[in-house]
């Protein structure tokens, strides 16, 4: 016997906006009937003195620890560079004109 019954699931296809036919309400109580089991069967496992945890195992941070470390200067950075005016980077003009 569905602990969900055909009006519930009507009700539910209603909020939705959902249409639904006949056979699709009895189809869909069975179906919403096993998940409500399975999840009333999950409510019993759970006890008071278990925490409740958001992973399987434990996490550790993997990321290092930040180090300042003494960057290239201007000079060194503009070392590489195949074209430098006044200290920066020369780069083609991309937009006509009229912009």
């Amino acid at each position: 016997m569905p602990n969900i019954s055909r009006a519930e699931v009507a009700h539910l296809a209603k909020l939705a906006r959902l249409a639904v036919t006949d056979q699709e309400l009895d189809v869909f109580a069975g179906q919403l009937d096993h998940i409500l089991d399975a999840v009333a069967k999950v409510g019993e496992v759970a006890a008071e003195e278990i925490p409740p945890t958001s992973h399987a195992v434990p996490l550790t941070n993997v990321f290092r620890d930040d180090v300042v470390v003494p960057g290239l200067t201007q000079q060194e950075a503009l070392a590489g560079a195949p074209a430098a005016e006044d200290g920066r980077f020369r780069v083609p003009r991309i937009l006509g004109e009229e912009q």
